[in-house]
């Protein structure tokens, strides 16, 4: 009995006290006291109740540990340790997680699967081959991983790499009650992308903000910065426009063109129109009035102009309200109401005048006294391309006369008028030939005898998967840039006689058909049986027009 008893002992002893199971409660134990510690500073970092989550988590694996212990079953105490501290960990990270931003949220899909990412390769691959240069002409470097700059920065990089490979001019980002919409606009049409979270949004705004060197807290007065964006041998200059609005804070990103660059020869004109353009360089005087509606180009169109003179030879200004673009060897002047002595759109074009240029442009001439000074200018020996809102030539003369007040003076200084509108231009790549029906060319004017087929943008082909194969030129629009259409009359000696005697715009017109003018419909037409456009483009245009004129007949009755 005495050798059996210690060997039993031993034996009960050993089983309730093994060493392996005492490792893996201390093991637990001390993975628990990290737990809590973490749990109280982190409770401070996301501004939540720490007291109360530290004591939440203490008791926890107090609780459980005890448990664990007291239960006769190893395996059955171990799992209830699990669940008791496990549930707490739980709701305090689905607490914590609706409190802070996306990025700063644990134990979610996409932080379990960033553990095992390098940071930092993740960061460089987000840049997308782009380089993002500051307003003050300063790279902006990579932002630390999982930050809110990281978040604007990566969202920056996927956007604008998107939207310059679909050839966006603007991007429109529009507050709605829930999330941002945005909207490309490519060949002067909008095209909507896919909605971006309001907290997306605001790292968005924040960071492209420091970028163009904007007030970033200033959220409702309207703001205008720029920055740049590097690809390669490319550098692209943006113009930033905030703008704030009951629903939120606005923003709009412009590509910044190179108006300045663009000749006569790029704009689109037929030939006979490109020889009139260079007659005007025989001028001495006279005003030459360029207009078209809202955003179809009429300043590129007056740059273009101005630069078809010698500008060293000659002493060449501008007056505008908002440069578009720098132009070499031209001297430009802003219109600032804050200007001493011109509190006046007017009185700036006054006080330019009065410099003694001999040639000048006077962009938005849209009130009486800037039509008057242009036609005493253009009098006085100064050729004057003044710039404003018309639907046609007849329109555009009508108005100028009407400002003018003075019929015989606006017409003995006319030397020239001309209309535009901007049509998209049919992808080379990707155009398809038809057959046009007969009627449709009768309707339009077009000799059937002349033309064999015409063009359409391509119909979408799809592979043996039936994803649809999008042209990498136009990505799928079926147009890529746009051209100029011109209804243009230049005045004659002749001409300007026969005007002085017309009795109303109706006889000046049959005047200007009778010199060989076109009207806009049928240069259009000159583009669709050259290829350039297609049929439906015109209509588009048109019947827009048409639209436009329709709404202002029935606002005026």
């Amino acid at each position: 009995m005495e050798l059996t008893i210690p060997f039993v002992l031993a034996v009960t002893y050993g089983g309730y006290v093994s060493p392996i199971k005492l490792a893996i409660v201390l093991v637990f134990f001390f993975l628990w006291m990290p737990l809590v510690n973490w749990t109280y500073k982190d409770t401070q970092e996301v501004q939540t109740k720490t007291e109360q989550w530290t004591t939440a988590m203490i008791l926890a694996g107090a609780i459980g540990l005890l448990v664990w212990i007291l239960i006769p079953v190893f395996l059955i105490g171990f799992l209830l340790y699990l669940v008791v501290l496990g549930a707490t960990s739980l709701a305090y990270v689905v607490h914590r997680n609706a409190r802070v931003a996306e990025f700063e949220k644990i134990l979610t899909a996409d932080h379990i699967k960033n553990i095992f990412i390098n940071q930092k390769k993740r960061m460089e691959k987000a840049t997308r081959g782009l380089t993002l240069v500051t307003a003050n002409g300063n790279e902006v470097p990579m932002p630390l991983p999982k930050t809110t700059e990281a978040i604007g920065f990566q969202m920056i990089c996927e956007l604008f790499e998107d939207a310059m490979w679909r050839r966006a001019s603007d991007i429109l980002f529009q507050p709605g009650q829930q999330d941002y919409s945005v909207t490309y606009i490519v060949d002067g049409m909008p095209m909507k992308q896919p909605a971006r979270s309001r907290e997306d949004m605001e790292h968005f705004i924040h960071f492209i903000k420091h970028m163009a060197d904007l007030e970033v807290e200033e959220r409702r007065k309207p703001q205008i910065g720029k920055f740049r964006i590097d690809k390669g041998a490319d550098r692209i200059k943006w113009e930033v426009l905030t703008a704030g609005s009951t629903a939120g804070e606005q923003l709009k990103v412009s590509r910044v063109q190179e108006y300045g660059t663009r000749t006569v020869e790029d704009m689109g004109f037929q030939p006979k129109q490109v020889e009139a353009v260079k007659g005007l360089r025989k001028l001495n005087k006279g005003v030459i009035v360029l207009t078209a509606p809202p955003k179809n180009g009429i300043t590129t169109t007056m740059y273009a102009f101005l630069r078809n003179h010698d500008l060293y030879m000659n002493n060449v200004n501008t007056v505008e309200k908002k440069l578009a673009a720098d132009l070499q060897n031209i001297t430009q002047h802003v219109y600032s109401p804050s200007d001493t002595g011109t509190t006046t759109y007017a009185k700036k074009v006054q006080s330019v005048l009065r410099m003694g240029p001999e040639i000048i442009g006077i962009a938005d001439c849209e009130d009486k006294q800037c039509v008057q000074l242009a036609c005493a200018a253009g009098r006085d020996g100064v050729i004057v391309y003044p710039t404003m809102q018309a639907t046609s030539v007849l329109q555009a003369l009508s108005r100028w006369l009407q400002m003018a007040e003075d019929k015989d003076m606006a017409i003995e200084t006319l030397a020239g008028i001309l209309n535009q509108r901007l049509i998209r231009i049919l992808c080379e790549d990707c155009k398809q030939a038809y057959q046009p029906n007969q009627d449709l060319l009768r309707k339009f004017n077009i000799p059937a005898d002349k033309i064999e087929v015409l063009y359409r943008p391509g119909e979408i082909e799809y592979d043996k998967h039936g994803k649809p194969i999008v042209c990498e030129k136009c990505q799928g629009t079926g147009f890529y840039g746009r051209t100029g259409v011109f209804e243009m009359i230049v005045i004659d000696e002749s001409l300007r006689a026969a005007l002085k005697k017309a009795k109303s715009i109706k006889e000046m017109g049959a005047l200007f058909r009778k010199a060989g003018m076109l009207y806009l419909q049928e240069q259009c037409i000159k583009k669709v049986a050259q290829g350039i456009t297609s049929i439906n483009e015109v209509i588009r245009h048109f019947s827009q027009k048409a639209e436009t004129n329709e709404k202002q007949k029935n606002g005026n009755q």
